[in-house]
């Protein structure tokens, strides 16, 4: 859920619990500042929330939590794991980027997201003048007629969360895991 309407629907159409995505996530991106969107969401649900945006260290994890989230929802730091699949030019431009690498735009599927800044040069495009596309017209790579009408989002435009800096290197899942834990154990130790 990117913002309180859809989150209302989903609880409506029976969902027993949310993953917020807010400010920062990776692929399709809300917009909300992690701290407002948890504390709204909060005021009218009390169920399970896993928020994503931006988590990709063990001190991330720890402040989902005391945000009020009971889960952290993470995804680019373990598209760069031994274990993701996914091409490794991929992996090693999350391991080499920062949070200023990432592009916000509704380009490349009609829908707005992240995406990292270097693939989109690689694309032979300029991440800095995107035009913005009609999101009535949601597309994934195609025109109206089928015919390849951009870069395709995923497989040549890489999508990925402000949360990359704190990647650094590929590792194996486990190892990844590990040092997840390690951080959240010292964060959890932190005077207030």
């Amino acid at each position: 859920m990117i913002n309180q309407k859809f989150a209302h629907k989903a609880i409506e159409k029976g969902a027993d619990g949310l993953i917020l995505v807010s400010a920062g996530a990776g692929g399709h991106a809300g917009e909300i500042s992690p701290f407002a969107f948890v504390a709204e969401t909060r005021q009218w649900f009390d169920g399970p929330i896993a928020l994503s945006g931006a988590i990709g260290n063990g001190r991330a994890i720890r402040a989902a939590r005391l945000l009020g989230a009971d889960f952290a929802y993470i995804g680019s730091a373990f598209i760069a794991t031994v274990e993701a699949n996914a091409v490794e030019g991929y992996k090693q431009m999350i391991t080499t980027s920062t949070a200023e690498d990432i592009v916000y735009s509704n380009l490349f599927t009609g829908v707005h997201g992240n995406y990292l800044k270097p693939s989109i040069v690689a694309a032979g495009m300029d991440p800095d003048n995107l035009p913005e596309s009609d999101a009535s017209k949601m597309s994934f790579g195609t025109d109206a007629s089928g015919e390849r009408a951009k870069p395709k989002a995923w497989k040549e435009i890489w999508g990925s969360g402000q949360g990359v800096g704190s990647v650094g290197k590929i590792l194996p899942a486990a190892e990844l895991i590990a040092r997840f834990k390690k951080e959240y154990a010292q964060a959890v130790d932190l005077p207030l």
